[in-house]
């Protein structure tokens, strides 16, 4: 049935006006981060302040921070990912023993919050010596991503097709060479949705840092913006500055990888 220019007007209406809605908080933010700062005399170019991302940079200490950031979510990201890989090929295409009781296990992952283990987990990882270091952070934060990961790519390898997977065994391709040169290379709208939005959480995630660092030597950004908060209550222009620079990454991240987060998005709404 095709559209009349009617029902298209009335479409694109509707779409302008979300994306205004989804938009607005954007706009403001950016909008605060390049007013002036109270007490400010020149203004930079049209009026605009960019110096308050310099003097936020400086201030926040946002180079090292950052620099944790990348570190913790480059850690969770590669290891989540290739272990979900390898966790959802097994269970979306091999058949064994307790596989679906294991396979529920995993998706206890994603229903238990981190609240309701995190203070247990604190101590476990104190008992080990492992607390104010790189994987007590990293490691809670690859259990969640994996949990999530395993039921992503288990959807996709249940709906790859079989013929694709028996012609390659005819021709001798093992499991291992199915998956990382076949199955893994056709997947990778799939792979990269995965990969965004594990980045996304690690990039985000407050609580576990918070914790699992209480020296913070492993600070991570989000942190880093709260304790900024709390020592410029009043510097809007300041604040509005570091909150646009720590959500940056996130944001090239997804602007890099958007055509294939969105095509990976469309094709796991049609799946499990």
């Amino acid at each position: 049935m095709s559209t009349s220019a009617a029902e298209r007007a009335v479409n694109y209406v509707i779409l302008i006006v979300f994306a205004a809605f989804a938009l607005a908080p954007i706009v403001t933010v950016l909008a605060a981060a390049l007013s002036p700062q109270s007490g400010a005399e020149s203004a930079g170019l049209a009026g605009l302040h960019p110096g308050n991302f310099v003097d936020a940079w400086s201030e926040g200490e946002f180079s090292r921070y950052l620099r944790t950031s990348v570190l913790v979510a480059v850690t969770v990201v590669s290891v989540a990912v290739i272990a979900s890989i390898l966790s959802g090929f097994a269970f979306g295409t091999m058949r064994f023993g307790g596989s679906r009781v294991l396979f529920y296990l995993f998706l206890l992952g994603i229903m238990v919050p981190a609240e309701a283990i995190v203070v247990p987990l604190f101590y476990d990882l104190r008992e080990v010596g492992l607390t104010n270091t790189l994987w007590a952070v990293a490691l809670p934060q690859i259990a969640q991503s994996i949990a999530f990961g395993t039921y992503w790519m288990r959807a996709y390898f249940r709906t790859s097709p079989p013929s694709l997977i028996e012609a390659a065994t005819l021709d001798g391709a093992s499991p291992r060479r199915v998956l990382w040169s076949i199955l893994v290379p056709i997947g990778r709208p799939a792979v990269m949705t995965l990969t965004v939005l594990a980045f996304m959480w690690t990039w985000n995630e407050f609580l576990i840092p918070l914790v699992m660092s209480p020296n913070g030597d492993f600070r991570t950004a989000p942190l880093a913006l709260a304790i900024f908060k709390g020592q410029h209550v009043q510097a809007t222009a300041l604040l509005a500055a570091a909150a646009v620079l720590v959500a940056l990454p996130v944001v090239i991240v997804y602007l890099f990888a958007q055509r294939h987060f969105i095509r990976g998005m469309l094709e796991g709404a049609v799946r499990e």
